[in-house]
């Protein structure tokens, strides 16, 4: 029985699975993150501690006995890191960098590119006492390299500062500027209109001011001239200004490195609210429909014990998601679904240790491969292999081995010590459908 929420690929998209995780992986080693993988549960009360999420943590008991009725399963990977860098600090080195690709749990309503089960790749640089600002530029730049080195459309990240948004909420006189956070990050649902009404009836805004925070959103820049569009908005505020310092950094910053791997955008702001500074966004471009499919941002106080803080930075890629939007608007393919580059057919059951002997040979040369099932006649055993996708075809012959291309047809003698596979066809291939012009 499919349960709604709980992805479960096919050995395709599996594949697709792997080769964003184990790309992000390569990249994340590459900058130096050490990967760590946290628990999956987590006291309920810290989970409740940051964020407007509990009705979508899904709690932990067991089915008989009592217990265990104050954990749950972690919603994202942050707040797990905060608890792990306190309960852990005297045995970490700082500024702490770890990557994480692990599941985790929300109890959202299924649809396109939402789950209630997925796996994110996460990387976080965590201080002691400080972190400077240009850990929350190299976020960007990591996950930008991240993004070029899979085969999807161009992705843009969106970077705001929570400073900023609440600053200038505060400056036109907002008294709780999570209420107008939230009431315009519901513009792309309900539109200017109906947001200009909610703050408003529920926020308290007079006109003008609910229409300075409209306009606010509007702002999206690809260079540091957001700062005028924001000031000539007419809006006081030393919030405001912290906000707008510390934008121009790290927008400046990425661009000295990479001019396309960000833009300024006043809209977004993150739901949860243990972020304090720098947040981001990603959407793919052409299907920005989905949402965000990488998000993230500066904490400052999410982990602290007694007088000691550990303010941190990080950005998280939605791997599921991002699956999700490749597979079912069909962006990419795979050059097979298994690993298996090579079937070693086997003439009869008598000879078949003489295949197994093949194949260990392949395979201690790092050439994947598997033994046909069944002696069957070799036309049978290659409609296995393409069925499979495997690309070659190994046949024992009277005179030592040959391999066979049958997607070509070649056919040529070859020893299993000394065979050189295409590198291509080593491992499955992810490729992307979409041409340039398309993206």
């Amino acid at each position: 029985m499919a349960l709604s929420g709980f992805p479960e690929w096919l050995p395709a998209g599996r594949q697709i699975e792997l080769a964003i995780t184990d790309t992000a992986r390569r990249i994340f080693e590459l900058h130096g993150f050490a990967s760590i993988e946290t628990r999956s549960v987590e006291p309920v009360a810290e989970l409740l501690r940051k964020g407007e999420i509990d009705k979508e943590v899904y709690g932990v008991r067991r089915l008989q006995g009592e217990g265990d009725d104050d954990l749950a399963l972690h919603f994202d990977l942050t707040v797990p890191l905060a608890r792990y860098v306190v309960e852990h600090a005297g045995h970490l080195e700082f500024p702490f960098r770890r990557f994480q690709i692990q599941k985790v749990w929300r109890g959202e309503r299924p649809q396109e590119g939402r789950f209630r089960e997925f796996t994110q790749a996460d990387i976080d640089i965590v201080g002691d006492g400080s972190l400077g600002v240009h850990h929350e530029i190299e976020m960007a730049l990591v996950m930008t390299e991240v993004f070029a080195a899979l085969p999807i459309p161009q992705a843009v990240i969106s970077v705001n500062n929570r400073k900023l948004a609440e600053g200038f909420y505060r400056g036109v006189g907002a008294e709780d500027p999570a209420l107008v956070l939230r009431a315009i990050d519901k513009l792309d649902k309900i539109g200017p209109a109906k947001v200009a009404t909610l703050l408003q009836s529920d926020v308290g805004l007079s006109v003008a001011a609910a229409n300075a925070c409209l306009a606010l959103a509007d702002i999206r820049t690809t260079d540091l001239s957001f700062v005028d569009r924001v000031r000539a908005l007419g809006v006081q505020n030393d919030l405001l200004d912290e906000g707008l310092d510390e934008l121009s950094a790290v927008i400046s910053g990425v661009h000295r490195e990479n001019k396309a791997a960000v833009v300024a955008n006043l809209r977004i702001a993150r739901g949860l609210d243990y972020y304090t500074g720098t947040v981001y966004e990603t959407e793919l471009v052409g299907h920005e429909s989905v949402g965000s499919i990488c998000s993230g941002g500066r904490y400052d106080t999410l982990a602290s014990v007694g007088n000691r803080v550990f303010p941190g930075v990080g950005i998280s890629l939605g791997v599921t998601r991002l699956v999700s939007i490749l597979l079912g608007r069909s962006l990419v393919s795979v050059s097979r679904s298994v690993p298996s580059a090579v079937l070693v057919a086997v003439n009869d059951e008598d000879g078949r240790s003489a295949s197994a002997a093949v194949a260990s040979t392949l395979r201690s040369r790092g050439i994947p491969c598997e033994i046909a099932a069944q002696p069957d006649k070799f036309g049978k055993q290659i409609r296995y292999a393409e069925r499979r996708g495997i690309p070659f075809v190994w046949f024992l012959t009277d005179s030592g081995g040959e391999i066979k291309d049958i997607r070509s047809g070649d056919q040529t003698p070859a020893d299993p010590a000394t065979w050189v596979i295409p590198e291509d066809d080593r491992a499955p291939q992810v490729i992307s459908t979409v041409s340039e012009e398309d993206s």
